[in-house]
């Protein structure tokens, strides 16, 4: 859910961090840029009376926009979680997924299928680590080989394990749909990304996007608005942190 969770340090007996999760520890970052937000907009609206959990909302929008990408409304109102999931963040969606298991990860949270390719997009930018991606380098079926030659010089087939390679290869700092564009020519890093198109139920929603970026957009927007409201927390549910790091 988009509640914060994510942020809170192993400070009380009672959190087990988020980011002691398989899929986050070494990967998920930037949470002292999400402090100085912190920090500027209570100066700005004292009391607090803006949460961490619509920070990570608002930023995850805003930082779409300034790569390139489409805006969308985002809602306010959310409140901080006053405990971590880690259990949830070990289920998030695995880089070894194959298709059945992504579509049923999402379908799981509510999300069609089509919304979950969709969002997969948001690998248009960023980057991952050697452990994630070198089985689908030296394994992979479905794999370009030039593109292929040309990464594993950052990602060796022992050690490097930490070693970072953008996901998208043609333009890592751009969003858009080159992401969808690489995957119709089996350029994906991760061996989920490809899956998206290797000759399944999805080949035809990935070609559609790689060649519209205006309908990848679109749906992306929606896509992002529905998954800002999954589960928040509203009312008097959960607190607005001082400090996204730790409960008050």
């Amino acid at each position: 859910g988009c509640d914060a969770g994510v942020l809170l340090d192993n400070d009380l007996p009672s959190i087990d961090s988020e980011k002691n999760a398989r899929p986050n520890q070494n990967s998920i970052r930037g949470f002292e840029l999400i402090d100085k937000i912190k920090d500027a907009v209570d100066k700005a609206c004292p009391g607090p009376v803006v949460s961490c959990a619509d920070i990570l909302a608002i930023t995850a929008r805003d930082s779409v926009v300034e790569l390139g990408g489409p805006s969308w409304s985002v809602s306010l109102g959310r409140r901080d979680a006053r405990t971590a999931d880690r259990n949830g963040a070990e289920n998030l969606p695995s880089s070894f997924a194959d298709l059945p298991e992504l579509i049923k990860t999402f379908s799981d949270k509510g999300f069609t299928t089509k919304e979950m390719v969709v969002l997969s997009g948001s690998h248009s930018v960023g980057v991952a680590r050697c452990v994630l991606f070198r089985d689908q380098l030296y394994n992979g079926t479905n794999v370009d080989l030039l593109v292929a030659s040309e990464r594993k010089s950052k990602c060796p087939s022992n050690g490097g394990d930490d070693n970072l390679s953008s996901i998208d290869h043609q333009s890592p700092n751009r969003f858009g749909n080159n992401y969808f564009q690489a995957l119709t020519n089996r350029r994906g890093l991760l061996h989920s990304d490809q899956e998206l198109f290797n000759g399944g139920s999805t080949d035809d929603i990935a070609r559609v996007y790689s060649k519209d970026s205006q309908k990848f957009y679109t749906d992306f927007a929606n896509a992002m608005i529905k998954l800002g409201n999954l589960n928040p927390l509203t009312g008097n549910e959960g607190e607005i942190r001082k400090n996204c790091k730790r409960l008050n």
